[in-house]
């Protein structure tokens, strides 16, 4: 029996897809092991939170640095060679990391993580987009969305495994970046050349097509790091245990985790642009109940589903993304959206932070839901004008 030649190239179009997904779930994991793992070895140094924070912080400023150089690096060296290039040196730095364990080091050190993994992050989730059949679109991102999301949480789990002292953790770091660029390296052959199709577009050149896309961007990084990092300070509050407090963000995350595929059908049914529209307003919902709720059995559910629709804001978002945009666009685009959310994570969690200082605990939820607003206003003045 002969196959014809769309079963063929539907056959290898899947298998692209698959070593593509296999290669970001690989790469979640060793990213959601590093950050947990470093701030557990500079606590045990007596490094104070606030250097700690700031080691932290290297990494998304290399990821916004880094951000507007990724197309040019996909034009002149290809996309496929510049993402197996980039999980040899994450392998690389993390190794120097585990050798030097000095906390000064670390910061250039962490700064080069950003950089080196970002591009690998983006063209990777740029193939999926460029691979995805139109017909099930929103699915396959929704599946996307759902193990970079699992992966991340994946990450802290391998600490219980092998623990946070010695080479054995950052073994499991170096060996999954190498993985990663082993499951890249079978599939690249096979991968569209996304950075060939049409004019060059750079990153600043992009953002005047999509800023509207890019502003979901921002909220929905803002608003994931903001609660992360400020969620367990708003409980105290309340005089709520730490660890019902983690309890309710890991709810909050398996929420991100379940929720991302059911999403990505809806907009297959309806648009990405509606959905992420409505996912905003339930955000935004979220934050208007969170101090009704907060000492309530409600606060469950409610947590499950605030994770699910403001992480759903950016899943609709690359949706719409690559529905929008094709060739050297899409690259540029896609790292205007690794930038944006760079931007997102650093500004508003602190910004938040500093509402919180001024009117209390009641500047979480304000601050978030007055972001969430002013998005939704934008978009609905955008649709009038169009």
């Amino acid at each position: 029996m002969v196959l014809s030649t769309s079963t063929t190239d539907e056959t290898v179009q899947w298998a692209a897809i698959t070593g593509v997904i296999a290669t970001v779930s690989v790469f979640a994991i060793a990213q959601g092991l590093s950050y947990p793992l470093l701030s557990f070895i500079l606590q045990r140094q007596g490094v104070s939170p606030a250097m700690i924070g700031l080691s932290a912080a290297m990494t998304p400023v290399g990821f916004i640095l880094s951000s507007p150089l990724i197309p040019g690096l996909a034009q002149r060296f290809g996309a496929g060679r510049t993402a197996l290039t980039c999980a040899i040196l994450s392998a690389l730095v993390l190794a120097l990391i585990g050798w030097t364990q000095n906390v000064y080091l670390w910061f250039p050190l962490r700064f080069l993580v950003g950089v080196v993994t970002n591009p690998l992050y983006v063209l990777s989730e740029i193939w999926v987009i460029a691979l995805a059949p139109p017909s099930r679109h929103g699915r396959l991102m929704g599946v996307y969305s759902t193990i970079i999301s699992a992966g991340f949480a994946a990450g802290p789990l391998c600490l219980l495994a092998v623990g946070t002292e010695g080479w054995p953790p950052f073994l499991v770091g170096i060996l999954a970046f190498l993985f990663c660029g082993a499951c890249l390296a079978l599939v690249v052959k096979r991968l569209p050349k996304v950075h060939e199709a049409g004019g060059k577009v750079s990153v600043i050149g992009f953002m005047p097509l999509a800023w509207l896309l890019l502003s979901a961007v921002v909220v929905a990084a803002g608003f994931e790091q903001a609660v992360l990092a400020l969620l367990p300070v708003y409980g105290i509050h309340y005089g709520i245990l730490e660890t019902r407090m983690s309890a309710l963000l890991s709810v909050m995350i398996a929420g991100n985790i379940a929720m991302q595929v059911p999403l990505g059908l809806l907009a297959e049914r309806l648009t990405a642009r509606l959905v992420r529209f409505g996912c905003l307003l339930v955000t935004l919902l979220g934050c208007v109940l969170l101090p009704a709720l907060i000492e309530t059995p409600l606060i469950w559910p409610c947590v499950f589903v605030w994770g699910a629709v403001s992480y759903g804001i950016y899943t609709m978002s690359i949706i719409e993304l690559g529905e929008r945009f094709s060739g050297s666009a899409l690259v540029a685009g896609n790292a205007a959206f690794s930038l944006m959310w760079g931007v997102g994570g650093i500004v508003v969690p602190p910004f938040t932070g500093s509402i919180m200082d001024v009117i209390g605990a009641a500047g979480l939820p304000a601050t978030l839901g007055a972001i969430c607003a002013a998005l939704a206003a934008a978009t609905v003045l955008r649709r009038r004008v169009l």
